[in-house]
């Protein structure tokens, strides 16, 4: 995955408490319609475009949803991030209650599954709602690092007047969204949030890491599960003659025999005991084994392709499905490969890696990183993509789910195709006009 350096509030050797004024008055003009005197950071300029769709009140926003105790155990217990919740504390509530900060751990809808820190910012905390089973995602407070950093899917520190509702406007905060590592779906994230005289470009750097080391955490625990499923896979490989391999429920390999190792295959949404066609692969058979599938392909590498490809960027996570007459395969994107995709589909004609470059970075000098990208993607997408120019086969039908409005097309994007693909359509116009794609 690969984003620009990460996005701090404070612009470096600017005064903060002036930084602040100015920022209360590009508020008030904003709110008030009169042209501003500087320009918003874009990943706040954006959610604040969100806010005034939302309906969101700047003075009368209503307290955040709070979740009753019974069902914040049972959300507390499911997530996953509670695995890794000791490492996430050992990180960073001293560090909190030194700073006079509070640390605030949500699940993928913002709500606060744990908080930990600072006496005095606890009791601020709990005079604007944060508290233990709120939801801090936008639609619910408006522009907030953990609402706009779920959105964006990438780290993001608000400050003061940054926040669109003014009784926020006390509070600096910086927060990064913790992903799955075996598919790269959104689990939560984790926030540090104090008084708005705190700020400091380092905060975000600190929840980043802390982030990040959560998720190597849990790609640890799955290795572990392929190891134990290697185990059992191992003595019934070894009676077999022909090509087979043994995978998790997300597809993860933990072992092989007489071929060559494929790193994950996408298995159907819904399988059972029978045959499917998978990417890379071809036909093969799917058998059921504790904790995951014995996999044993049938016939040549690649087989026929799908006949329709589904990327859907509708909402959440944007992922690709693939289906075929054996069934339907659904992949999780990273941004980066949804920025790519998007652009194939629109294109379809086909783009160069000199074109996508200039597409996602803003000039021609990334190609190399591009055909990186797209070399993951077409090893999970197996013969759907071609290559010179980079393009969806011809004979596979592209269909794109696009948000209701353009202001959430890939929200988090920063590539100034995307950009100008969401400015592309008036609001309300339907977006089949970006391309000669299906679309929804």
């Amino acid at each position: 995955m690969s984003f620009p350096p990460l996005d701090t509030a404070l612009p470096a050797g600017v005064d903060a408490r002036e930084h602040a004024r100015l920022l209360r008055k590009v508020h008030e003009a904003s709110l008030s319609g009169r042209p501003a005197p500087v320009r918003l950071r874009a990943v706040i300029e954006d959610s604040w475009q969100r806010m005034r769709r939302f309906g969101i009140d700047p003075d009368d926003a209503p307290p955040p949803r709070v979740t009753r105790l019974d069902e914040l155990h049972t959300y507390r217990s499911s997530s996953p991030i509670a695995e890794v919740l000791p490492l996430i504390r050992r990180s960073l509530v001293s560090v909190a209650d030194e700073a006079d900060h509070i640390m605030l751990v949500t699940d993928a809808a913002g709500q606060i599954l744990w908080r930990d820190g600072s006496h005095r910012m606890r009791s601020a905390g709990d005079r604007v709602g944060l508290v233990e089973g709120a939801f801090w995602n936008e639609g619910s407070t408006g522009t907030n690092a953990i609402g706009t950093a779920l959105v964006v899917g990438r780290p993001v520190q608000v400050y003061s007047a940054e926040h669109f509702v003014r009784q926020l406007h006390t509070l600096t905060c910086a927060c990064a969204p913790i992903h799955d590592p075996r598919d790269g779906r959104l689990l939560g994230a984790v926030d540090v949030t104090g008084p708005v005289s705190t700020v400091h470009p380092s905060t975000l750097a600190l929840v980043h890491a802390v982030a990040q080391l959560a998720e190597a955490h849990l790609q640890s625990i799955h290795h572990t599960h392929l190891e134990r499923l290697r185990a059992v896979a191992a003595p019934l490989l070894a009676g077999l003659g022909g090509r087979a391999m043994v995978v998790d429920e997300a597809g993860w390999t933990a072992a092989v025999v007489n071929m060559e190792p494929v790193r994950r295959v996408l298995l159907p949404t819904l399988r059972d005991t029978g045959t499917a066609w998978l990417p890379a692969l071809g036909e093969c058979s799917l058998e059921p084994l504790p904790g995951g599938w014995l996999v044993r392909p049938l016939h040549a590498e690649g087989g026929d392709t799908p006949s329709t490809v589904t990327l859907d960027l509708s909402g959440g996570s944007p992922t690709v499905s693939v289906a075929g007459p054996s069934g339907q395969w659904s992949h999780r994107l990273t941004p980066r490969h949804a920025e790519l995709l998007l652009l194939l589909a629109v294109h379809r004609q086909g783009r160069t890696g000199v074109q996508l470059s200039q597409d996602v970075f803003g000039d021609g000098g990334h190609v190399v990183t591009v055909r990186a990208e797209l070399s993951r993607v077409r090893r999970h997408l197996g013969g759907i993509i071609e290559s010179r120019p980079y393009r969806f086969v011809e004979d596979v039908r592209v269909r794109v789910d696009y948000p209701e409005s353009r202001v959430d097309l890939l929200p988090g994007s920063v590539a100034p195709e995307v950009r100008r693909l969401r400015n592309t359509v008036q609001e309300g116009a339907p977006m089949v006009a970006l391309g000669d794609v299906a679309a929804t």
